[in-house]
């Protein structure tokens, strides 16, 4: 149940509803919340907004790698690339995401990919070619920032032609190309936008935008 109602799933193959896989190991996933989007600021306050997610990813024990404003099918969204640490075993998650809030309701596009085999060489790699003071910087949305994972040097995209395969890579590129595939429902489109201190709608009953997903191309 999601108001993206086509995309381009070249390359994946559906799991179960919502979730799909490639031969790569992401994992793309729709997700849809019918309550009040948590993102800490509205998207025309972008300093507050960065900070306040970077702050959040920096609480769970993660690392906000970037969170760019944009569009999806012409409505606001926030984009945030985040990295965590891997559940089970070593090495790190890396996540990637488009969140388009309304006043009363959001719905998330996702796509992961976890390390395996031999971890860390990106950031040794990209270590070796930079002094320590530009590759261990303040987090650029915060310098008051702390906990969770560094800030690095390594997860800049400017590094990812040189490193194809390596998750974050597949995941930033992967959205990149999906972003301009998605296509919302009008209803949701016409919903009031997000702002700070939005409170949830009245219930929508058969009125209010249905939400399906259909396969594209």
């Amino acid at each position: 149940m999601t108001p993206i109602t086509s995309m381009d799933l070249t390359g994946f193959t559906e799991r179960e509803p919502g979730v799909w896989t490639d031969e790569q190991g992401l994992v793309l996933s729709l997700h849809f919340f019918d309550l009040v989007p948590d993102l800490p600021a509205p998207l025309d306050e972008p300093d507050r907004l960065r900070y306040g997610l970077a702050h959040s990813a920096a609480q769970a024990g993660g690392g906000l790698i970037e969170a760019l404003l944009g569009e999806v099918d012409g409505v606001p969204a926030v984009r945030q690339l985040i990295k965590i640490p891997r559940p089970h075993g070593h090495g790190l998650v890396f996540i990637g995401s488009w969140t388009v809030p309304r006043a009363g309701c959001s719905t998330v596009v996702k796509v992961q990919a976890a390390e395996a085999g031999t971890t860390g060489v990106r950031e040794a790699v990209v270590m070796s070619q930079l002094d320590p003071q530009h590759y261990f910087t303040p987090h650029p949305y915060g310098p008051d920032i702390t906990g969770g994972l560094p800030y690095l040097a390594a997860d800049h995209p400017q590094w990812d032609a040189q490193f194809p395969h390596h998750p974050l890579t597949l995941v930033r590129t992967t959205l990149e190309r999906l972003t301009p595939t998605l296509t919302l429902h009008d209803g949701f489109k016409a919903l009031p936008p997000f702002a700070s201190g939005s409170r949830p709608e009245p219930p929508r009953g058969d009125s209010g935008p249905r939400r399906w997903f259909r396969r594209r191309g």
